[in-house]
């Protein structure tokens, strides 16, 4: 057989007398194959296990990114050593890339640090999360505690002494957050080994790790409250605040005389409200428990309402603006005006403060209703939490708990209301006594 030059190679053409590719042989399995386009590529043929199979060597060219004849007779030449010593030059090239691929993921998954997974994932997920509060505590735990440890550690590296490196010294003295985080750790390692950044079990999962190697959270979690007006002092707290200037303190009035959540109140707008039916509809995107709340008003909640009507733009328009309309009011504008009720003397008690001595906080005054509720009226358990939109935890009760109570909670806000206007010293009928308001 004559073998191929490398001048007749590059002067060979298709003959057109047939569609198919023209095979010109070299011999010992190579051939330079020709399409009718003109294109010309090299091919080494072979049998394997009785079967033919045929391994593509290259485009053929004479430049750097073609395959020239002696190349294509170098690269037969190893297929053909491959077959000699029993193995498939296919399944040799097959592995070949394989490792090469791995080999390049590996080089970027070292680049793909713990921060990059971290930002990816809020990125990926910050949409289905509630509020803007939520989404800044997500970032802020990771920015705050575990970024500077490992950040900039490959994703895949971080380990379960590293997390617990982390933990540890949070987990004894703000156990809340310590746990919080380590949940979040562990959601963005799972993003990772999803993304192919990571492989192995997960060093953040409680029950496979960490479990082994912190104590339960709950036998070490100090059971935290809001510091919480007593109800006696709520007119007299109230009286206070109407003296107060500003949006601060309509906001917080407001929440206090629909027991509502601060954010829920702050971040209320005009059409949620129905004046004419006395009725605050809160959509479900904005409640903790995902569902809708609808709020009887009161008449003073009402009267709040009428005075801060006129600014109001449009439906979309924040029913208690920040100074710059388009934005609400901060959690802080609210516990800095509660702040500045409680200023006293060093040494002595806020005249605010739960009877314990601690000053009390905004939202401590959901308690202060629910205390009231409790105390001083026979007002039903499912009510008084209907009241404070809390979620039920039963399941069987929430399947049975088909009613929000709006009538009986009508009644309810009435009352407290009524509680709210009144002043000590006066002398009131409470769950059927005869009480004075302290």
């Amino acid at each position: 057989m004559t073998k191929l030059t490398a001048i007749g190679v590059r002067k060979a053409t298709h003959p057109c007398t047939h569609k198919g590719p023209a095979m010109l042989a070299d011999g010992n399995g190579l051939y330079l194959q020709i399409m009718s386009s003109g294109s010309k590529s090299w091919v080494f043929r072979y049998t394997r296990n009785g079967k033919a199979r045929m391994m593509g060597l290259g485009v053929y060219g004479e430049n750097d990114r073609g395959v020239t004849l002696a190349a294509a007779r170098g690269l037969a030449a190893q297929a053909r050593a491959a077959l000699a010593q029993g193995v498939d030059p296919l399944e040799v090239r097959r592995k070949a890339a394989a490792a090469e691929a791995a080999k390049r993921a590996a080089t970027v998954v070292v680049a793909i640090t713990f921060r990059t997974a971290g930002t990816e994932y809020v990125a990926a997920h910050e949409a289905g999360w509630k509020n803007e509060k939520h989404r800044a505590q997500w970032t802020s735990t990771l920015v705050t505690y575990a970024y500077p440890e490992f950040g900039d550690c490959p994703v895949a590296a971080v380990d379960a002494d590293a997390v617990e490196a982390v933990l540890k010294p949070l987990w004894l003295r703000v156990p809340e957050t310590a746990s919080r985080l380590r949940g979040r750790i562990e959601a963005v390692l799972d993003y990772a080994r999803a993304r192919g950044w990571r492989q192995g079990d997960n060093p953040a999962r409680w029950r496979e790790s960490m479990k082994h190697r912190l104590p339960n959270v709950s036998k070490v979690k100090r059971q935290t409250h809001h510091p919480a007006l007593p109800w006696q002092q709520i007119g007299a707290f109230m009286a206070a605040l109407d003296r107060k200037q500003g949006m601060a303190a309509k906001a917080l009035a407001f929440a206090i005389l629909t027991a509502a959540r601060s954010g829920e109140a702050r971040g209320a707008r005009w059409g949620e409200i129905d004046l004419d039916k006395a009725t605050w509809t809160v959509s479900s995107e904005r409640m903790k428990a995902g569902k809708e709340h609808r709020v009887p008003l009161s008449k003073p909640a009402l009267e709040i309402l009428d005075a801060l009507h006129p600014l109001s733009t449009g439906p979309d328009s924040l029913v208690f603006p920040a100074t710059q309309r388009d934005k609400s009011l901060s959690d802080m504008a609210l516990s800095m005006l509660v702040r500045g009720m409680n200023e006293c003397p060093e040494g002595e008690p806020p005249p605010w403060g739960d009877g314990r001595g601690e000053a009390v906080v905004p939202h401590g005054f959901r308690s202060t209703f629910r205390d009231w509720c409790e105390e001083a009226t026979s007002t039903p358990h499912a009510v008084s939490e209907a009241a404070l939109a809390h979620a039920v935890a039963d399941k069987v009760e929430a399947a049975y708990r088909r009613s929000d109570l709006f009538e009986k909670r009508t009644v309810l806000m009435t009352a407290w209301a009524e509680q709210c206007a009144r002043q000590p010293g006066d002398v009131v009928t409470l769950a059927g006594r005869r009480t004075v308001v302290g």
